[in-house]
């Protein structure tokens, strides 16, 4: 069964289709010749559909169904996981989830959003929408981790933090806030890799840290190219336009200095090749890691709070007295 396919991904489906078609007929030497040409064709098509993709091009890479997430890189780059459930006040939110690991034989702590593979699993992760619960229960652990000197590694994928009533009523925006303000103080490092969809203050509630990475067709934005259509044009087929506007792809982001740094893809997205996906993320991690590792703790805190307390202020020195 071939890959699912986006919209502008057309030519890789043909070519897709004709490959599967290939592989069900009997095994010859030209069958096989025929197959080997057309997955070198596979791969020049699809550096040339993804050396120029579009803004909202990119959100749909970066929301593909296929795309590995949180549980795909615990299997593949740490080891002895162990969860972490609850806030201690109200209730285990499955959309965030968090427990400790070892990385290259170091103790850390994970912390992420789970979106879901199939209809049934979606429901139960309530489709990436993290409730206030889910943001309390990252703090717990993260507090944790600083108490135990263990480094935090966070990998964001969400669409927003849930925006239903019982979510307002039990205070979704004092979670998130108390959250930003007590990681911005934790006392151990802490990495953040935008993993897939960085939305709005639902990706920021986790997101505070010492490098803020991302993966290079993720996005991280205020709020979805949908909402900003319907906010600004009263019509949500605006959305190509405001994906374009809003600024949200990694270039874009770092060239904002509202990231560190990019981690490269698999040719044609991390959905086509998670386990390379996967190698790529451990070797950026890991060299990332050891730079945060070795600063010392005023150090590190100091340059946490000025990256973030610098956004969206352009041409101010920061280092002046008084600013």
């Amino acid at each position: 069964m071939p890959l699912e396919t986006l919209e502008f991904e057309e030519p890789i489906a043909v070519l897709l289709k004709e490959i599967e078609a290939l592989t069900l007929l009997p095994r010859t030497d030209g069958r096989d010749r025929e197959i080997e040409a057309l997955g070198r064709r596979l791969v020049s098509v699809r550096a040339e559909v993804y050396r120029s993709l579009t803004p909202w091009q990119r959100v749909q890479v970066a929301r593909h169904p296929n795309r590995p997430g949180l549980e795909d890189f615990i299997a593949r780059l740490f080891t002895g996981f162990v969860e972490i459930h609850g806030d201690r006040r109200f209730a285990d939110d499955h959309t965030i989830m968090t427990g400790f690991a070892e990385y290259k034989g170091e103790p850390v702590l994970l912390v992420g959003h789970v979106k879901g593979k199939d209809t049934k699993e979606k429901i139960f992760r309530n489709f990436g929408y993290a409730r206030p619960e889910g943001y309390r229960k990252a703090l717990r652990a993260m507090q944790l981790a600083e108490k135990f000197s263990r480094a935090i590694i966070v990998f964001v994928d969400t669409p927003a933090a849930y925006p239903g009533i019982e979510s307002e009523e039990r205070g979704v925006a004092e979670a998130i806030a108390v959250n930003l303000r007590e990681m911005m103080l934790l006392d151990t490092p802490i990495i953040v890799i935008v993993s897939g969809e960085g939305g709005s203050g639902g990706a920021l509630g986790i997101a505070v840290g010492d490098r803020v990475l991302m993966q290079e067709h993720a996005i991280y934005s205020v709020i979805p190219p949908e909402g900003c259509a319907s906010i600004l044009w009263r019509d949500q087929s605006k959305k190509v336009e405001a994906a374009a506007a809003l600024k949200l792809t990694a270039p874009d982001l770092l060239k904002a200095a509202i990231i560190d740094g990019i981690i490269p893809e698999p040719i044609g997205g991390a959905h086509t090749d998670p386990a390379a996906a996967a190698a790529l993320v451990d070797e950026v991690l890991g060299r990332v890691l050891a730079e945060v590792r070795a600063l010392d703790s005023e150090a590190r805190l100091a340059r946490r709070y000025d990256m973030f307390r610098s956004m969206g202020r352009l041409g101010i020195d920061f280092t002046e007295e008084g600013s």
